[in-house]
């Protein structure tokens, strides 16, 4: 069991008395702060090196291999830690992930926590009097007993073999280990592990179509409890295929109420010759809520004749071998329109009159006027007519350029 450990904030402050400068200077024989010639040695350097040498000293201490090991406890319990050897009434200080726990929490040297929550997790320390030597030191790990565990087993590559997965209801917090058993009469088989996922295991069939059952169990188990489960079955009960893959729908030029699907066999599946597998087809227009079904026998193709024009579907598929186990999971959603005949913009004769007219800018005179002729009329009153008529028409030309 790997032992975890958090030095981070660990290191108390070391605290230190600094020494009058006189103390010095008596070494020397002489009078504080008097030089009597030659060079004095630099003290800095030999201060820097003693204060070193004391945080070495005291952190090798609070280091030292003392008692450390993990200690487990359940949520909401109360927790005893004892300073390693020392006497109840001796002088101690605890500390928690590397800082000082209030003197409320201790009973003597005993440190006592009420009720821990997962928040309590850390690692606790235990250090004798003001010297600061490590006493005693431990990880506490606060979580819960494992639940019942629920396991699963199926195959999905028949007839090779089949598999068994699990997974806990709720989080322990803690450590689990698991084991699984599986005997198929009286023999029992070995269910390899595999890597990913990781509570996952599978068996290989070492004789098809028997009438014997399989019992799986599993067993779950961590610092605080275990628990376990069991299966009993068949094994077409368990033949599940994986579902249909590559499903694609398109619409089918000049139908309007027509769709073709196609998909592929499930890549898991080992041998769809000899065990050939059925579909279940499911469609409906994403205004509805209804689904339409088409389970087909063979093939791995369809065409819906009945979809609404112009409407967009969406469509699945599902497998199932053609005698024995259960249909699969339903495929990925495809998405699909039904054809649609694009607008034709249509020009009618009308319309190209008038068009042609209403764009036309230059005057025509009406049918029924006539311009004057000079030839025509005798007199000057003829003639004044003559321009007038003639500006008169003028004029009606220009309104209407």
């Amino acid at each position: 069991m790997a032992k975890l450990t958090d030095l981070s904030g660990e290191g108390r402050p070391v605290t230190s008395t600094q020494k009058d400068p006189t103390d010095f200077d008596e070494k020397l024989g002489t009078s504080p702060g008097v030089w009597t010639g030659g060079e004095m040695a630099n003290p800095v350097p030999s201060a820097c090196c003693v204060v070193l040498a004391a945080v070495v000293v005291v952190y090798a201490q609070r280091h030292s291999q003392q008692d450390s090991h993990i200690q487990y406890e359940r949520v909401g319990a109360d927790v005893t830690m004892k300073c390693g050897s020392m006497d109840w009434d001796a002088a101690v200080t605890w500390t928690a992930n590397g800082t000082d726990i209030d003197d409320s929490h201790l009973n003597g040297s005993y440190l006592i926590l009420k009720n821990v929550d997962l928040t309590q997790s850390g690692q606790y320390s235990c250090y004798e009097g003001s010297s600061w030597h490590l006493k005693y030191q431990t990880y506490l790990r606060v979580g819960t007993p494992p639940k019942e565990p629920v396991l699963m087993c199926r195959s999905n590559n028949y007839p090779k073999g089949f598999y068994c997965s699990w997974h806990l209801p709720s989080p322990t917090y803690i450590p689990n280990s698991f084991n699984i058993s599986v005997i198929h009469g009286t023999r029992e088989m070995v269910c390899e592990k595999d890597i990913f996922p990781k509570n996952r295991c599978h068996i290989r069939y070492l004789q098809l179509f028997s009438t014997v059952k399989y019992k799986v169990t599993l067993t779950v188990t961590n610092a605080l409890g275990k628990n376990s489960t069991s299966l009993t079955f068949d094994e077409f009960a368990i033949v599940k295929p994986d579902p249909p893959e590559s499903v694609v729908a398109k619409p089918v030029p000049n139908n309007p109420r027509r769709l073709e699907v196609a998909w592929q066999n499930p890549s898991s599946w080992p041998d769809p010759e000899s065990f050939p597998l059925k579909f279940f087809l499911r469609y409906r227009p994403l205004i509805l809520d209804q689904w339409q079904h088409v389970e087909l026998s063979d093939g791995t193709s369809h065409t819906i004749t009945d979809a609404y024009a112009g409407k967009e579907y969406i469509i699945q598929v599902a497998a199932k071998d053609n005698d024995i186990g259960t249909w699969s999971d339903w495929s990925v959603a495809v998405h699909a329109t039904p054809w649609t005949e694009e607008p034709k913009h249509l020009t009618t004769e009308a319309q190209i009159t008038e068009t042609t007219s209403t764009s036309t800018s230059s005057f025509v005179p009406p049918p029924t006027t006539k311009i004057c002729d000079k030839g025509a009329v005798v007199g000057s009153g003829a003639v004044a007519v003559c321009w007038t008529a003639g500006l008169v028409l003028a004029a009606y030309g220009v309104l209407f350029i």
